[in-house]
């Protein structure tokens, strides 16, 4: 493929122009090679993207987002990973699946779009036949998705925010909501608008969109929630996460350290129930957890 648009990068939401082409680094931290954290069987996803066999899991480091609050600061904020070529994450992509992986599952691959694409053509000549899963915060261009249409069979964002200050206090990023939402709609559109398990409930195609609940902010979980169920319908399936494990001690987010209480997680999960909400899935309470963070140690690079 030709690179040229990491010249003038907009391939985020964000837009920061960036000639990484030329050496220069994106708001994402990244220039115009590929770096990656952890290639390995994750056990730890919605049941019907791990299984019994695992999801097998790319972490790219770097991210468009950076969110005050990310379990994962050490690859997103602080850029941790290694360099790799196209075609070695296109091998790599082919390991996981002899490993017997479900999927391959590109975590916080946006700003990587170009270079995956390609690497997923190589792998796909050479054998690659199980789903793909695009692993990814919600803040994405409809113009970045459309280049993938065709190669991904599954879709995973997160739907962090629908109050817009919450998106730039914790998030810097101005206009998620509408941006996240458009970004679900062209993930609709792609998949069809249809859920496709196999005979073991493993999910082959459809949209899974996750909601991490944080610390007092129940109000806009359950506005994230009643949006996405009345514009999508079961179109989706909707995750609402009790995962938040704080990592950092925040100075300036007193709210932020500490987890999501039981009566926060119930209050969300019985609001979707009372809405109607069928297709979902929830989480038990021993999640919030560092023990549940992947270690980043480049296994699998």
């Amino acid at each position: 493929m030709n690179y040229e648009l990491l010249k003038n990068c907009k391939l985020c939401p964000r837009e920061c122009g960036a000639n990484r082409l030329g050496g220069k680094r994106g708001y994402c931290l990244a220039d115009d090679k590929i770096y990656i954290a952890r290639a390995a069987l994750h056990f730890w996803e919605e049941p019907c993207i791990s299984g019994e066999s695992g999801s097998g899991t790319v972490f790219f480091s770097g991210c468009s987002m950076k969110c005050v609050f990310c379990q994962n600061y050490d690859i997103s904020t602080e850029g941790f990973g290694k360099e790799v070529s196209v075609e070695r994450l296109a091998e790599i992509f082919s390991e996981l699946q002899n490993q017997g992986a479900n999927n391959i599952n590109l975590v916080t691959p946006t700003h990587y779009t170009l270079q995956i694409k390609d690497a997923l053509k190589i792998a796909k000549n050479n054998g690659l036949k199980i789903p793909i899963v695009y692993n990814c915060s919600g803040y994405e261009k409809v113009e970045t998705l459309k280049l993938l249409e065709g190669l991904v069979d599954i879709y995973l964002p997160d739907f962090k925010y629908f109050d817009n200050s919450l998106a730039i206090k914790y998030s810097n990023a101005d206009n998620y909501f509408k941006t996240a939402s458009l970004a679900v709609s062209e993930m609709l559109r792609q998949t069809g608008g249809e859920n496709i398990f196999d005979e073991n409930g493993i999910m082959k195609k459809g949209v899974i969109v996750r909601h991490l609940l944080l610390p007092e902010n129940i109000e806009n979980s359950k506005k994230v929630i009643s949006y996405l169920y009345t514009m999508f319908g079961d179109k989706i399936y909707i995750s609402i996460m009790n995962q938040y494990t704080p990592i950092k001690k925040h100075n300036k987010f007193p709210e932020l350290n500490k987890t999501i209480s039981k009566a926060e997680y119930d209050e969300a999960v019985e609001f979707a129930v009372s809405l109607g909400v069928e297709n979902g899935f929830i989480q038990d309470g021993e999640t919030a957890k560092e023990s549940f963070i992947p270690k980043f140690n480049l296994e699998g690079i």
